[in-house]
């Protein structure tokens, strides 16, 4: 017979992203990033591919990719406020864990299946992050699928991408709860 982990389903009905605007220091040290990183590591992946991997930015180098992101934005003519928002994303932030898709060959797995485990690693990383007590929030944006961003800045090769930059902090204030989806409205019994 199962039983009921309630401690766990209170988490997941409950758990919240905090705005990684509100995250700053103390930041978790590399032994607790590592057992974060190892619970996001744990997502279902069809066929063994390991389709992602993670690339830890500390606040040097966020800084210097929000520099970066100025320079591409006003490059390829991308509205002043999308830049101005990335750069600050960035450059605000005191730890981010990029979580990189790796498409590799496979005859027997489709690349969707592997956007989808990278899509998983996130959401994985994020809810560790948050019940060991950190502030956590899943960011993308127009930065992070640019050319320039992701091989001049996180030297990526052909066959990655960015799923997300997971931003994992101490959070300063706890946002109001949000609207959440009626089951009424996305729910199909049949």
């Amino acid at each position: 017979m199962l039983s009921r982990n309630e401690p766990v389903m209170h988490f997941l009905l409950s758990r919240r992203s905090k705005p990684a605007k509100t995250l700053s220091a103390p930041i978790p040290k590399k032994d607790e990033l590592l057992e974060l990183l190892s619970a996001a590591a744990r997502t279902p992946d069809h066929g063994k591919l390991v389709p992602w991997r993670f690339i830890v930015l500390h606040k040097k180098k966020l800084s210097q990719l929000g520099t970066l992101v100025e320079s591409i934005g006003s490059q390829e003519s991308i509205p002043e406020e999308k830049i101005l928002k990335a750069k600050k994303q960035l450059e605000n932030g005191h730890l981010a864990v990029a979580v990189i898709e790796v498409q590799k060959h496979s005859e027997k797995i489709p690349k969707i299946e592997q956007t989808y485990s990278a899509g998983a690693v996130c959401l994985a990383l994020l809810n560790a992050a948050s019940a060991a007590g950190w502030g956590a929030n899943w960011l993308t944006g127009w930065h992070v699928h640019d050319k320039g961003f992701i091989k001049n800045g996180l030297g990526l090769k052909d066959n990655e991408s960015v799923a997300g930059l997971i931003y994992i902090g101490t959070p300063s204030i706890t946002p109001p709860e949000r609207p959440r989806p009626n089951l009424d409205e996305i729910v199909e019994w049949q």
